[in-house]
């Protein structure tokens, strides 16, 4: 693995990621959030940084179904984000994640009746929350 300086873009960037952990959010947004806030900060700097902490799997990416843009949430709090599969609203965006025994319950039956083995850090299951279906 990789080294990871400690810069002030990244502290900055990671405390963007912090006041909006139960969003999702794209690299534009982070990227016209953070440049104000650090001198010489680019966007190549932003992306790379979020690069890395999608290698770590302390953020997630995801698409949008007919969407060009990739879309983030932070995830920093849930060790191993590699082995839990992730539910999303398709209202509020926010992203849920999905604990074994679930994932183990699910993987075994995806294997056995489709012969397909499960990826679950890649794997998003859109829905609506209870928060959105009650509105």
């Amino acid at each position: 693995m990789k080294s990871t300086y400690k810069t002030r873009a990244r502290e900055v960037i990671i405390a963007y990621l912090n006041e909006h952990s139960e969003q999702r959010f794209t690299a534009k947004e982070v990227y016209e959030s953070v440049a104000g806030r650090v001198n010489g900060i680019n966007r190549t700097t932003v992306y790379r940084n979020l690069d890395r902490l999608c290698e770590t799997g302390e953020l997630l990416r995801f698409r949008e179904p007919n969407q060009d843009s990739w879309y983030f949430q932070y995830s920093r709090e849930h060790d191993n984000c590699d082995e839990h599969m992730h539910a999303r609203c398709s209202i509020c965006g926010r992203v849920f994640h999905l604990e074994k025994p679930f994932v183990s319950r699910f993987e075994k039956d995806l294997l056995e009746e489709y012969g397909l083995d499960l990826e679950p850090s890649q794997t998003v299951i859109i829905g609506k929350c209870s928060e959105c279906r009650d509105k």
